[in-house]
């Protein structure tokens, strides 16, 4: 396919695409003083954490929640199917809210890191989601195989 293809160029020019250039950044931040670096790293940290513990919440608390409301709503309507229904609607409605209170506190922790000095171009919720994931999986597969699963009825009593 030719170089000059409108699908290529958007249409309008024969080369890059409108808004795809290289993004330019502004200067190196500016270094502040020590007493400054060393409270924005403590602050940069405290937005780490929280962004993680808003990420984990995400495999374990947050379904547990939405799973008792559920069977909430069917102990008093009776309706196993209304129980369902509330049950996933919470679930996706509180896993959207989180991931855009994550994408914030993101934003957050970018900021305060170019504050404390660092170049920091890049988030770190990806990694952070990745890594919850696969926390919480291996936390699961421990509590499914090895505590309540077939485990305590093969061993010997």
């Amino acid at each position: 396919m030719a170089h000059n293809d409108p699908t290529d160029t958007g249409g309008l020019f024969i080369g890059r695409r409108p808004g795809t250039a290289r993004v330019h950044y502004a200067s190196p931040p500016d270094a502040g003083t020590p007493r400054r670096r060393r409270i924005d790293r403590g602050v940069a940290m405290f937005v780490f954490a929280v962004e993680t513990l808003v990420c984990l919440s995400l495999w374990g608390p947050q379904p547990t929640a939405w799973l008792w409301v559920g069977s909430q709503v069917d102990y008093h309507t009776g309706s196993v199917s209304l129980g369902i229904v509330v049950a996933f609607v919470g679930m996706l409605g509180t896993l959207m809210l989180t991931l855009v209170l994550a994408v914030r506190l993101d934003a957050i922790w970018k900021v305060v890191r170019r504050a404390a000095g660092y170049d920091q171009r890049e988030g770190a919720l990806a990694r952070i989601f990745m890594v919850t994931a696969i926390v919480a999986a291996l936390a699961f597969g421990f509590w499914f195989l090895i505590l309540e699963g077939p485990a305590p009825t093969l061993a010997p009593q």
